[in-house]
């Protein structure tokens, strides 16, 4: 009988030493810290701040589909348009930083912050970017207007009415730039999304726009807009006949670019889990060519290398803006 008492009592301080082990070490339990080192458990939601459909929508899915493969869970996009992108990057910044909440994060979060969004920076981990859409300054076919020259001519007798993708979008930030630069008068005209503004180009509706290479290579290809100038560094691959602005004399420089972001605070095993991902999807055949198909550029910086970015960009714009 005491022998059988005693294997009882040492089983409960055994139970109990586990169970204090097992707290100190913040594992186990509903209530305990997520286990960073076994990331990911369970399925990873990716929020688009834009409809389906569109550049963004593309690169999102497309990357996700890469992620799945290397992190081993469903990676599900959930589109969260409204408000400039604002609703989905507000979304972003308040879900718990485990990792389990990601997004795709584009140009205008360095932008919207100068407009009047509550929108920083510096409420986010920065993941990496996975591409780039150069802008692209098209005008109607049958247009006067056949160079850039020619545009900025005009544009310094009368106002063009130029059509972009939004109020507060990077090709609205784009026309004020080509304004500032060149002293041309520019009206922004916005439209819902960079489709619409290329198709109010093709309908003449518009004296020009400034649009994406994902809406505007196929209208130019096929000859019911006319492109005068890409707005990178290199021509692009699709439009290989129109020349960059660099090329023609301007400095001008604005693409839609993106990339993936996650509530601030994420711990460092999962950030690091996850940036590895992200690379390794971005440089992956798959996605690549799913992109560069729709007209992006597949360009990729890491967590680092990114975070710089931009913060150069929201300096950049913060400049830009303040004289619109």
């Amino acid at each position: 009988m005491k022998k059988s008492r005693s294997l009882t009592l040492a089983s409960v301080f055994s139970a109990a030493a586990l169970a204090l082990t097992a707290c100190q070490g913040g594992g186990g339990g509903t209530g305990g810290a997520p286990a960073a080192d076994n990331y990911p458990e369970k399925d990873i939601t990716f929020i688009v701040q834009a409809a389906a459909g569109g550049g963004s929508d593309l690169a999102s899915r497309a990357l996700a589909a890469e992620l799945e493969k290397d992190l081993g869970v469903s990676v599900i996009v959930e589109n969260r348009p409204g408000a400039s992108g604002s609703t989905a990057m507000q979304y972003v910044a308040d879900a718990k930083p485990d990792g389990y909440t990601i997004g795709f994060v584009p140009v205008e979060i360095s932008m919207l912050g100068h407009q009047g969004f509550d929108v920083d920076p510096a409420n986010y981990d920065f993941l990496g970017q996975i591409m780039l859409a150069p802008g692209v300054v098209s005008v109607p076919v049958d247009s006067p207007i056949k160079t850039m020259d020619d545009l900025v001519a005009a544009g310094k007798k009368e106002p063009l009415n130029m059509a972009n993708s939004g109020p507060g979008s990077i090709w609205e930030a784009a026309e004020r730039g080509i304004a500032d630069a060149t002293g041309a008068q520019i009206v922004p005209v916005p439209f819902d999304g960079g489709a619409p503004a290329v198709a109010a180009v093709i309908g003449k509706q518009v004296d020009g726009a400034v649009g994406g290479t994902s809406e505007s290579q196929a209208a130019h290809n096929a000859g019911q807009i006319r492109a005068l100038a890409v707005l990178h560094n290199e021509r692009h691959p699709l439009i290989k006949d129109v020349p960059t602005a660099k090329e023609l004399g301007y400095d001008l420089e604005f693409g839609g670019w993106g990339g993936v972001y996650a509530p601030k605070d994420l711990p460092a095993e999962v950030r690091d889990r996850l940036a590895s991902a992200i690379e390794k999807s971005a440089k992956s055949e798959g996605f690549i060519n799913t992109i560069s198909k729709g007209g992006a550029l597949p360009v990729y910086k890491s967590p680092e290398d990114f975070t710089s970015f931009i913060d150069s960009e929201y300096e950049r714009f913060g400049k830009l803006l303040k004289k619109s």
